[in-house]
């Protein structure tokens, strides 16, 4: 756990698949072939923390998902990548973009399109519900399962080991007149 703590103190970037990591990996359609995804409310919040302290949010999915791409609008998520045929190369260009190394970088996912970009980066994670392939080679894996609470997990995990947890409780129960700015 060491060797995770000390990958997770320098993430400046985490990006997450979405099918099986950020949702259940269901997909629902309606009679007209609009798609539907459950996301975990638990999740969003670890999201919209990890950018209250200054680490990058990116979706990143090989599906078209008209629904990620409205989850993160909510979320306030500009990094948005859907229909990606290659995740590594696209999770590269966003680190190259923000001016980031790729042990600042980690990823989340759960299936096998996840794999190669998970070889390099400086952490990689998974749900406790991945695919066995990709779960025996992550850095860490979550106890809640995708679209239950996994993401939020790992961006506990990140805020913790880069000491965020203290200020971030403190600040919660001052009373709000005595707050620090910043979205929540």
């Amino acid at each position: 756990m060491a060797d995770v703590n000390h990958a997770a103190a320098r993430i400046r970037l985490a990006c997450f698949d979405v099918d099986g990591t950020l949702t259940d990996g269901r997909l629902g359609f309606d009679t007209a072939g609009r798609e539907s995804k459950t996301f975990h409310v638990h999740d969003g919040q670890g999201l919209v923390l990890l950018r209250r302290f200054g680490i990058e949010v990116a979706f990143v999915t090989a599906r078209a998902s008209p629904v990620a791409q409205q989850r993160a609008d909510e979320l306030r998520i500009p990094e948005v990548h859907t229909s990606v045929p290659d995740k590594l190369a696209r999770v590269e260009e966003i680190a190259g973009r923000l001016g980031l190394a790729m042990d600042q970088v980690a990823f989340m996912g759960d299936d096998l399109p996840d794999l190669r970009v998970m070889a390099h980066v400086g952490l990689s994670a998974a749900p406790a519900d991945a695919h066995p392939w990709v779960a025996s080679r992550v850095d860490w894996r979550s106890t809640a399962p995708g679209g239950g609470g996994a993401a939020r997990e790992f961006c506990d995990l990140l805020l913790q080991a880069q000491g965020h947890v203290e200020s971030l409780l403190s600040d919660l129960v001052r009373p709000a007149g005595l707050r620090a700015e910043g979205p929540a």
